[in-house]
């Protein structure tokens, strides 16, 4: 066969795929949103936390309003035509009325442009937290430059804004962008306090209805997950939820909607916990080195 037949006859079956299987982004259709303008678009909202520290180098004190006001004119536009696409998409199926839709946007994006003081108060109590709890840090500078716990907090807290704003695909979007660039994967639903630290981070999993509180220190590895449950169990609570205080080392699973680990509670490395635990109780494996069956020891301190 001709090497343009050959051609001819991939591009029809291609085609015929699009037909029979869906998954296009038809141009005349609704459109999806751009994983590109969401990535430029955090990059905007980082330097607008946080002035100078990823992209745009700032000359003098004097440009700061200029550039700001830039940022924030760049933000509303971009996000407002995202999440117009997120919002249509969504109804696709049913009438709506375009102008409302608009409105909506205008109003989410405004709230979360009005957001960002209290984004940069509580982004600054995750670095001081990430800071003083690992010896390593110089500075709290460095934590915000090059920690990638302090990255995917970060990222975090603009997708759990959206997300409890109703916006759908874009926070997950963003969760996984910075999933990606992080090794840490945490969904924007989880309701995480204030002085949250993940040290290292690589391979850390915080499920959807994860809740965990303040002055929480996760290390590498660590997974706050489900059981497996039925797709129609999906709106119940599924992951822990992990009060005050709680240091959970490197390696470590805990399990379960139901499953409360107590305040002030520390889980050594590479546990599997299933069960709740009261506040101020050690938990970890014994004689790990010499047993091929792990023991799990609880230890009150009480």
């Amino acid at each position: 066969m001709p090497e343009n037949s050959k051609k001819k006859v991939c591009v029809k079956a291609i085609l015929e795929s699009y037909e029979t299987l869906g998954f296009v982004n038809k141009i005349d259709e609704h459109h999806f949103p751009s994983r590109e303008s969401i990535n430029q678009i955090l990059i905007f909202l980082k330097e607008l936390l946080f002035p100078g520290f990823f992209n745009e180098k700032i000359s003098t004190v004097k440009d700061i309003p200029d550039i700001t006001e830039q940022r924030v004119s760049f933000i509303i536009d971009r996000l407002v035509e995202e999440v117009y696409k997120c919002l249509a998409w969504e109804k696709k199926e049913t009438p709506y009325d375009k102008d409302s839709i608009n409105e909506q946007c205008y109003k989410i994006v405004y709230a979360l442009i009005q957001e960002v003081p209290l984004l940069r108060s509580k982004l600054k109590k995750d670095a001081i937290s990430i800071s003083s709890g690992d010896p390593a840090a110089n500075n709290i500078t460095e934590v915000v430059l090059a920690y990638p716990g302090f990255q995917a907090i970060l990222v975090y807290r603009i997708a759990h804004f959206l997300y409890n704003h109703k916006i759908p695909l874009i926070p997950r979007l963003m969760s996984e962008i910075v999933h990606g660039d992080t090794g840490i994967d945490i969904h924007p639903g989880a309701k995480i306090g204030e002085s949250f630290c993940i040290d290292h981070g690589t391979g850390v999993v915080i499920g959807e209805t994860t809740v965990i509180g303040d002055n929480v220190k996760l290390y590498q590895g660590v997974t706050l997950g489900a059981f497996s449950v039925p797709k129609n169990n999906s709106n119940i609570k599924r992951h822990p939820t992990i009060k005050d205080g709680v240091t959970i080392y490197a390696g470590s699973t805990i399990l379960g909607g139901e499953t409360i680990i107590g305040a002030n509670s520390v889980i050594g490395g590479n546990v599997w916990l299933t069960d709740s635990i009261e506040k101020n109780t050690k938990v970890y494996l014994s004689d790990h080195y010499r047993r091929v069956e792990k023991k799990v020891i609880k230890v009150n301190n009480d």
